[in-house]
């Protein structure tokens, strides 16, 4: 099969163009920092296309943004040029997507109240937060809250410009699928760390601003509490869920299906920050209380859907990935 990678010179897409030579498919890269090619510029998609069996859609801008004034170039790279691509495959006849989603959509994960059942808590408050209260209460009786698994068919709730555009993504793939008859399946990644992972970047994720300051000698500074829960994933277990599932496409009903990829082993900000320091010698995490507005609070992934139809397991544990991370050397 030969696809197309957009953004295949990044990080989760390099080693998605790995995972699919591995395999014998033929990944052809369409990088705007490694080859100059816009996804948003029709002719070089247009051309790009030709002879192209499925599209793996790795190309974004990503991260949380400075604040509402980024909010055109978070549009313009990951809407239009979305739209962009979807509409050269259309005019091209290539009828196989998957999109790099994200967990971003869901907003905060699910929550649990002993009185009131499931319930979606509203964004939290900067007095609460400035405070030290981070966690969510019942938006009914203001009790605790028992954090839980957040499945594919969760409400949408996008709480900043990035979550807002990973959404508009997927409702782009969904019309294209039923305007053209084709396959699209959108991966939403939890938190992926691993090797390539960029360094000293707010866009990078907690994970690479932990090690660092590690490599610094520094404490890494851990925001809140450190009890926020997240699902961190391996990229190469990520690389994996992407090649199986642009092989199931082949096979795969018209229309567009999403899936958590995460590890199934929730673990919390705190933790990582630990197991790095561990693992690289270094100072203990300092816990500071700072906040941001806008994070949620818990978000983990359930992602029995992608092990129930496209039979993939993640391979690599969390605490080999740290290590790994932190050493550079390959986890096994």
């Amino acid at each position: 099969m030969r696809v197309l990678v957009t953004g295949g010179a990044g990080f989760i897409g390099s080693h998605v163009v790995a995972e699919l030579a591995r395999r014998g498919h033929d990944p052809v890269v369409f990088d705007l920092a490694e080859d100059g090619r816009d996804v948003r510029d029709p002719g070089q998609v247009r051309d790009a296309l030709a002879g192209i069996d499925a599209v793996c859609h790795q190309a974004a801008k990503v991260g949380l943004g400075k604040d509402f004034g980024d909010a055109p170039a978070y549009v313009s790279a990951n809407g239009l040029g979305t739209a962009v691509l979807l509409a050269e495959m259309a005019g091209a006849g290539v009828r196989r997507l998957l999109l790099a989603g994200s967990m971003v959509v869901y907003g905060e994960g699910r929550y649990a109240c002993a009185a009131h059942g499931v319930v979606r808590p509203g964004p939290r408050a900067e007095a609460d937060l400035a405070a030290g209260r981070f966690e969510p209460r019942c938006p009914r009786c203001g009790a605790e809250l028992a954090p839980g698994l957040v499945g594919e068919d969760a409400p949408m709730d996008p709480r900043n410009v990035y979550a807002t555009t990973k959404l508009e993504q997927e409702h782009l793939a969904a019309s294209w699928a039923r305007a053209t008859g084709g396959s699209a399946i959108s991966l939403r990644y939890h938190n992926v760390y691993g090797p390539g992972m960029p360094r000293d970047t707010p866009y990078a994720g907690v994970a690479a601003l932990f090690r660092s300051a590690l490599a610094r000698g520094e404490a890494p500074r851990v925001f809140e509490d450190g009890g926020q829960r997240r699902d961190f994933v391996h990229v190469r277990d990520v690389a994996v869920a992407n090649a199986v599932a642009l092989e199931s496409l082949a096979g795969s009903p018209d229309g567009f299906t999403a899936y958590n990829v995460g590890s199934g082993d929730p673990r919390t900000v705190g933790d990582m920050a630990k197991a790095l320091a561990a693992a690289c010698g270094g100072p203990d995490p300092v816990v500071t209380g700072e906040y941001r507005l806008g994070d949620v609070r818990h978000i983990t992934a359930d992602s029995a859907r992608l092990r129930r139809d496209l039979d993939w397991r993640p391979a690599v544990p969390f605490t080999a990935g740290m290590a790994e991370l932190a050493t550079g050397a390959e986890a096994r």
